[in-house]
């Protein structure tokens, strides 16, 4: 997808109140615009532009092709797949000043036909539980490498800091604050702070197994960072790296963790299981629906609801207290 809206450029450059706007003011204006989206959204829109073209769709296009690249991959892929990329094709056409296909009634009427008819659930990260992530604390902790006390930092202040791991990955020393009570965490920018306002994140001193203030000092200690990126490379001769991990290694550093602590269940996990593990495990603790909020930074009250129904599923279950009163009744039948 272009950078630049020619049509808009062109206005620009050449304006009717006789204001002229310089290349560099032209430049800027470009930044800002491209700054209005977030840089994982950019990247998967051109990686769906790049798959229409491949296919051997044309831009601009009309409603009769975007039907027929629909129709071409109904059954190769998920209609949530379709669905993002028709949304990068109609971003496309409205930053580039031309009609948008997609808004077409019959482009909108086949994606529904195509969702009703070959939707599938939405596959869902497992959620890791406090348990089990104590299991894996524990493992780590019998590990006196430098790999095994990052990775302990790390899973840990993910999990109880509900970071996203594009927010961890990329945790600097200047966001840290050390406090008597534990450390805060300041984001500079997140998926729900988009303008860069600030978020902090309140993570307490543990006194069990789990201490994510205690493994990041034992961290930091041991890899001599003093400044610069928190969570760094280290290459399989154990040499620590100046350069901060990448967001897509937080989901290895997991399964493999969970894998050496025998979780049977490694490969479902990914790094959206701390943060679900986090909020599930809150709530069965007594946490309530404002603390977990606020911890995971979500920004929809729907998503909060969703971990807690799961946490709950047990619990809070019709058929449970329909049992156990079957139960009642059988003791008293029995005497």
């Amino acid at each position: 997808m272009q950078k630049k809206e020619p049509k808009l450029r062109d206005a620009l450059a050449s304006t009717s109140n006789h204001i002229a706007l310089s290349v560099a003011d032209i430049a800027q204006h470009a930044e800002l615009l491209a700054a209005a989206t977030s840089e994982n959204t950019r990247r998967t829109y051109r990686s769906a532009i790049r798959h229409y073209l491949q296919w051997g769709g044309v831009l601009p296009a009309d409603a009769t092709i975007l039907v027929r690249y629909l129709m071409a991959h109904l059954e190769r892929h998920n209609p949530r797949t379709l669905s993002l990329r028709l949304t990068a094709l109609s971003q496309w056409h409205i930053q580039q000043g031309f009609p948008d296909p997609a808004a077409d009634i019959t482009v909108r009427k086949t994606m529904s036909g195509i969702s009703r008819l070959h939707g599938t659930p939405k596959k869902k990260a497992k959620a890791l539980p406090l348990e089990d992530l104590i299991k894996i604390v524990i493992n780590l902790n019998a590990s006196d490498t430098l790999k095994a006390k990052r990775d302990n930092a790390l899973l840990q202040l993910a999990f109880f800091g509900g970071f996203r791991r594009s927010e961890i990955s990329q945790l600097e020393m200047t966001q840290v604050e050390q406090e008597s009570q534990g450390i805060t965490i300041t984001l500079r920018r997140s998926k729900t702070d988009q303008s860069g306002e600030g978020i902090s994140r309140a993570i307490p001193y543990g006194n069990d197994e789990c201490c994510p203030a205690s493994a990041l000092q034992e961290w930091l200690k041991a890899a001599k960072i003093t400044s610069g990126p928190i969570f760094r490379k280290i290459n399989r001769w154990g040499q620590l790296s100046e350069k901060a991990i990448s967001p897509a290694s937080v989901n290895s550093i997991l399964a493999d963790c969970a894998d050496t602590a025998g979780l049977t269940y490694a490969p479902e996990l990914s790094s959206h299981s701390l943060r679900r593990g986090m909020a599930t495990s809150a709530y069965r603790a007594g946490a309530d629906f404002r603390e977990i909020k606020r911890q995971g930074g979500w920004r929809h009250d729907g998503t909060v609801h969703g971990y807690i129904e799961e946490a709950s599923r047990f619990t809070n279950n019709a058929a449970g207290l329909l049992l156990e009163k079957q139960g009642t009744k059988k003791s008293l039948i029995d005497r």
